[in-house]
């Protein structure tokens, strides 16, 4: 059985949005998104003290660019994946592993905005910096999807992937702080992906305790 140790509106949402999509059995742990992910219990399976964490098979996997290979890998008929020699194999591990770039800036306006309790705590030019390199990765990812090839509609040329998943998830939580609307193109991919039911499947439930109570963070001014 696997077993994902999950909390509302962060990354291991992106392993619960792979898992739906591979159809195939697990039990979810929910956790407060508080110091209870510090426990020396919790330590055990992330010794980061974050999720997810992934049992699987008498093993304990953290890391999502890890858990994402790995399961890709253990379920390679549902086709996710992109294994050694396949052509699009290169550019699968990119838009994977990139998922975490755009992950890193939403962590640090995640603090700014909402971990920091003292408004005198908070910087209005972090805040704006990284809204600004959160727009960047959008264009990275409006740069691919604009590129003139047949069948642009995902990430990789040969269809939707866990690339998308992973990328789509971290799109996910960047846009509480900064708008997708002026990437046209990633827009439509972004809504084309959150359409599966995959996706709608891994959503906080109606009256879940949400990290992010607000849809959008505007720059705080100070």
């Amino acid at each position: 059985m696997i077993r994902l140790h999950h909390c509302h509106q962060t990354r291991s949402m992106r392993v619960l949005w792979l898992l739906n999509e591979l159809g195939v059995e697990y039990e979810i742990a929910v956790h407060p998104f508080d110091k209870s992910l510090r426990s020396p219990e919790y330590l055990v399976l992330n010794p980061a003290g974050r999720v997810p964490a992934l049992e699987m098979e008498g093993e304990v996997l953290w890391e999502t660019g890890a858990i994402t290979e790995v399961l890709c890998e253990r379920f390679p008929e549902r086709g996710l994946g992109r294994p050694p020699g396949d052509l699009d194999r290169s550019d699968w591990l990119i838009w994977v592993h990139f998922a975490e770039t755009i992950s890193q800036h939403t962590a640090a306006l995640t603090q700014q905005h909402i971990a920091l309790y003292d408004d005198a705590m908070r910087s209005p030019i972090v805040m704006k910096l990284e809204a600004k390199r959160l727009e960047k990765c959008y264009a990275a990812v409006e740069g691919r999807l604009s590129t003139p090839v047949e069948n642009r509609d995902y990430l990789l040329t040969s269809g939707f992937s866990a690339a998308d998943i992973s990328v789509g998830q971290s799109i996910y939580m960047a846009k509480h702080y900064a708008r997708i609307e002026p990437f046209p193109e990633l827009t439509k991919w972004y809504q084309r992906i959150t359409d599966r039911e995959a996706f709608r499947q891994s959503l906080p439930p109606e009256g879940a305790e949400l990290l992010y109570p607000q849809e959008f963070y505007p720059p705080w001014e100070g």
